[in-house]
């Protein structure tokens, strides 16, 4: 898994403790991530997007009588909660999508390898071998060079 995306939103995160914060301009960074990763129709984003301070006379007696603002937000509560629940399935279970465009990949290759050649990539594929990328370019360098370039030309094209 790329743990560029985890990274991301662990900085976010951080982001929440700055004592400059803001909080439009961090849900705007957060969305940008989330769409990212997750895409538009993500339930994620409309979580982030219902962050919002409720300036009622109530809640603003009950935030700021203590004088430590910082430390009882519950807006950067929430926002916290609500990114370390997606980091954690993302650690969990990966980016969505991920499986899908290696299973196209291992598809297309499939389509013009032979049932040996076949057989040997995933052979290697599931071995503990050390030096696979070594081996599998072995494989690929017996190839016939149309059938290099027809592979080349389908992963270009996804």
């Amino acid at each position: 898994m790329n743990h560029k995306e985890i990274d991301l939103l662990k900085e976010q995160i951080e982001r929440l403790n700055q004592d400059k914060f803001e909080l439009d301009a961090w849900k705007n960074r957060t969305l940008i991530f989330l769409e990212r990763i997750f895409g538009k129709e993500s339930p994620k984003l409309k979580m982030i997007q219902s962050l919002h301070y409720d300036y009622s006379s109530w809640s603003l007696r009950d935030t700021y009588a203590s004088g430590s603002e910082k430390n009882i937000d519950p807006v950067r509560i929430q926002a916290k909660e609500i990114l370390e629940a997606i980091l954690a399935e993302l650690e969990a279970l990966g980016v969505p999508g991920e499986k899908k465009e290696q299973q196209k990949i291992r598809e297309l290759i499939e389509d013009e390898l032979t049932g040996k050649q076949l057989k040997e990539l995933n052979a290697l594929l599931t071995s503990d071998h050390e030096n696979i990328t070594e081996s599998i370019a072995g494989i690929l360098e017996t190839l016939p060079k149309e059938t290099l370039t027809a592979i080349i030309a389908k992963l270009l094209t996804i």
